[in-house]
């Protein structure tokens, strides 16, 4: 097959689009696999420099509200990749689902597997996916992506627990994989790794370069600095022991992520693209939220890529991406299976 050719919807700053570039696997006489990317279509600008920065090489990208992008002008691609917006899916919104802004768009990755029958497909989004409109969005969109093109698709769908995968991050994601139905191959959910990675290990292990990029500090308030001098590692706004002029008057939902420090020992819990006060994840010793470059690193980013905007826009780059080196396990596991390479392999976790 050569380099399998793949092309990117909603492609970000790059998570997917890096990690295809990573991922490599070699036959037993010795050759070796890769991908080789076509193109690749985001919305938001700062996104697509980031990319092309650190990613394009010679694809590609066309920065374009996917609503007026032409369709039928992109070309065939082996594998098309997407982690369609998961604004209306995500638990910390309101999980509109499909009757949200954002929830149909996932239907531009139906209508190119439609135009162009690629061999297979990764689609990636929020765990809260599966409970969006009372469980019928997801079922809507796996019977979508099941029976696209020609000859429809044999899916894989598995909610991945990230941090089971070298990711020093709690972040859990439903990948789907689907592979054509006429080449007769079934994708194979790849073997969790043995080592848990903490997030204290990720981001001193080893330090931080004085070269990196991105590593400008949040300014916080007085109040802030008291605030988080009385919360130990572990804890949040909630659970810890505050005096009361500096708990936090709000009503309704208590969010556990609120103000709450990283624990030295475990994976981060999961980094976010947005938020206001208190949502920006808080060192485990320090008094202050964690650098771009650190959320990058839990992110599982290299320290030489440059995320392109102000520190609001790289943040959301950051949060909304897939983890590099997760992605790049279970790229190689498409490869493998595309190649007839056996790998090391667990049942998936959801039914379809």
């Amino acid at each position: 097959m050569g380099q399998v050719s793949i092309g990117e919807f909603y492609s970000g700053p790059g998570g997917l689009g890096l990690a295809t570039k990573m991922a490599k696997t070699k036959s037993t006489n010795g050759k070796v696999h890769s991908f080789k990317h076509i193109f690749a279509t985001d919305y938001d600008l700062d996104s697509c420099e980031t990319y092309k920065r650190n990613v394009s090489d010679k694809c590609e990208v066309i920065c374009s509200d996917i609503k007026k992008l032409d369709l039928n002008a992109l070309p065939y691609v082996d594998g098309l990749l997407y982690g369609f917006p998961c604004n209306d899916f995500s638990n910390a919104g309101e999980t509109k689902g499909l009757e949200g802004k954002f929830g149909p768009l996932y239907s531009f990755g139906v209508k190119y597997l439609n135009l162009r029958n690629p061999k297979f497909f990764l689609a990636e989004n929020v765990s809260g996916i599966s409970g969006a409109n009372s469980g019928n969005a997801f079922a809507k969109i796996l019977s979508d992506l099941n029976n696209a093109g020609i000859k429809g698709y044999k899916l894989t769908v598995h909610k991945y627990r990230f941090e089971e995968y070298g990711i020093p991050q709690a972040r859990h994601r439903f990948i789907i994989i689907g592979i054509r139905n006429d080449l007769g191959l079934t994708f194979k959910v790849p073997k969790p790794l043995s080592k848990i990675i903490t997030c204290k290990d990720a981001l001193t292990n080893p330090p931080i370069p004085n070269w990196a990029l991105n590593q400008e500090l949040t300014k916080q308030s007085k109040q802030v600095v008291e605030r988080l001098s009385y919360i130990k590692p572990g804890e949040n706004a909630w659970t810890a022991d505050i005096p009361h002029h500096l708990q936090l008057n709000v009503k309704g939902a208590k969010m556990s992520m609120i103000y709450k420090r990283l624990d030295p020992k475990r994976p981060s819990y999961t980094v976010t693209g947005s938020g206001g006060g208190g949502t920006h994840v808080y060192h485990w010793k320090e008094n202050r939220a964690l650098t771009n470059r650190e959320r990058a690193r839990l992110q599982t980013f290299p320290d030489d890529f440059e995320f392109v905007g102000s520190k609001e826009s790289v943040r959301k780059q950051i949060g909304m991406a897939v983890p590099v080196l997760g992605a790049k396990i279970i790229l190689e596991c498409v490869l493998k299976t595309l190649h007839g390479i056996s790998y090391d392999s667990i049942q998936s976790n959801y039914d379809y």
